[in-house]
């Protein structure tokens, strides 16, 4: 007669799968706030392999109607401040300022930071996505109010771009500044007839070289001045003046205008893109150089290439190290070869989730002594990496593998057939597991996770979902982590997890941990 106690123990530690993913084989559902932060931390509204951003929409508005309002308030303001997201948070602004509006006052400069994200909250609001079609009271007041106590700067950079543009928001809010310069300034955005000498020193002298071609380069963002005939000097001049941040985004620019046919700007740029003080102030995430790098034009000389490398091993720098064996697996599935913010026509980004996957591989090799790389479609493949490959190149090689179907069990059965013991595994992935369904009780990767336990009882599994579809492959428990994302916050996370300093449930409590 079977054993009834060992049953029942194999049954508890097998968990039923609850639902189905996106590609139709058993997962499990997060529950609605670890949902909701999944979402926040990876979604763009844009067109996933799996779904649309209609899809991405509803499943965030149903996981924030299932949570507190505080909890609400505290995803908007980690996702802006910890993922670097532009889209979510606002969205859940949105939904805050209609269901909590002392909450919504207190966090909407934490997540309103710039003008970019003013634009995002209006368009949400006026869109009717949260249930209205109106900012309402309590949101127009602080939308006013930003644009009152904005800087000129602030308000040169919310002007570039549309839907709605700037012209569009003071349109709306109506906002009366205490002085006359300010008026003006709104007036002219608004391309209305102003005193031009209560105008902004650097919005008269763009004025005068848009108008005439000549005067000095005013200092605006370049973006207002791409369509100005500029010569090469003029060009290197508005390099010079830039952010971090804008140096990075515009190097193939900056070469198509020639600026980097100059000795002294080519070196400057150079200089700054590696410079550890500039690159920690811009919080430069490993993704954001790992793109500019993957997608620098053939004009960029060496110099200004060999400092993006720089900068990647500095941005990875302060990455925590973790103790033990650890095992890493990036997807290298045909569905990580989508746009990581999802395509949207006229807009895709050229960086794929395979991307971020074997970036983030590449990280945990160069932030730790004892790491192998496993990266996998329906096999675990061999990934033979040379100790002197800089980050840069090592995630260039990760992703170059696999492409077929997804199995997350695939790794794991390999670590148990090798007798690999592990004592931490990250696997890096859209979760979309289908290739190998199992019998639909559970997931087929709880059974190999099980079974990989047996040659190391204290291994703990971390799986990052880089994709808001909101199923897991592995259930939370006390060594296993679910966590969202694909800014450098993720590290941390982990790190803390697998010295045991949280439990599995860390992120949804990191979060709680945001004071209001």
């Amino acid at each position: 007669m079977a054993n009834k106690s060992i049953f029942s123990a194999v049954s508890r530690m097998l968990p039923k799968a609850d639902t189905l993913n996106r590609a139709g084989a058993p997962a499990f559902a997060y529950d609605a706030s670890h949902a909701l932060a999944q979402i926040a931390m990876t979604g763009t509204f844009n067109a996933g392999f799996y779904g649309g951003g209609e899809t991405q929409l509803q499943d965030l508005l149903k996981a924030a109607n299932e949570v507190d309002a505080e909890f609400l308030a505290l995803t908007a303001v980690y996702a802006r401040r910890n993922g670097r997201m532009k889209d979510t948070p606002a969205v859940l602004l949105a939904i805050l300022s209609v269901r909590d509006t002392v909450l919504f006052h207190r966090v909407f400069d934490r997540v309103v930071d710039n003008g970019k994200m003013l634009r995002n909250f209006v368009q949400i609001m006026r869109s009717g996505g949260v249930g209205r079609t109106s900012l309402g009271t309590a949101a127009k007041r602080r939308v006013q109010d930003w644009l009152i106590n904005a800087s000129d700067w602030q308000l040169l950079n919310a002007a570039i771009g549309n839907q709605p543009s700037l012209a569009d928001v003071i349109k709306m809010v109506h906002p009366k500044a205490d002085t006359p310069e300010r008026n003006a300034f709104f007036a002219w955005i608004m391309g209305k007839p102003c005193d031009f000498a209560k105008l902004p020193k650097a919005v008269q002298e763009y004025m005068m070289l848009k108008d005439t071609g000549h005067g000095v380069l005013p200092d605006v963002p370049f973006q207002m001045l791409t369509a100005l005939p500029l010569d090469a000097k003029r060009w290197a001049k508005i390099a010079e003046r830039g952010s971090w941040q804008m140096l990075r985004k515009n190097l193939n620019t900056f070469a198509r205008h020639g600026v980097f046919k100059m000795t002294r700007s080519t070196k400057l740029i150079a200089d700054r893109l590696a410079n550890a003080t500039e690159i920690r102030k811009a919080k430069a995430m490993p993704y954001q150089l790992f793109a500019a790098s993957l997608y620098a034009g053939k004009d960029l000389p060496d110099s200004v290439r060999n400092a993006l490398k720089s900068a990647m091993e500095v941005a990875v720098s302060n990455v925590p190290s973790v103790k033990g064996r650890v095992v890493v697996c990036p997807d290298v599935s045909g569905s990580m070869n989508w746009s990581i913010s999802g395509y949207r026509k006229g807009a895709t980004s050229k960086m794929r989730c395979v991307d971020v996957a074997a970036l983030t591989a590449a990280v945990f090799v160069r932030a730790n002594d004892d790491v192998r790389v496993m990266p996998f479609d329906t096999r675990a493949y061999d990934a033979t990496l040379g100790a002197s490959e800089s980050v840069v190149e090592i995630a260039r090689k990760l992703a170059e593998y696999g492409g077929g179907g997804t199995d997350c069990t695939a790794p794991l059965q390999r670590m148990i057939g090798e007798k690999i013991t592990p004592d931490l595994v990250v696997m890096i992935s859209d979760n979309q597991s289908w290739a190998h369904q199992g019998d639909g009780r559970t997931t087929p990767m709880m059974r190999a996770w099980n079974e990989l336990k047996r040659q190391n009882r204290e291994a703990k599994l971390v799986c990052i979902d880089i994709a808001p579809y909101g199923t897991s492959q592995a259930q939370t428990r006390e060594d296993i982590l679910n966590v969202g994302g694909f800014s450098d916050a993720v590290f941390d996370v982990i790190a803390r997890f697998a010295a045991g300093e949280n439990g599995s449930e860390f992120w949804v409590d990191e979060i709680r941990k945001i004071e209001v």
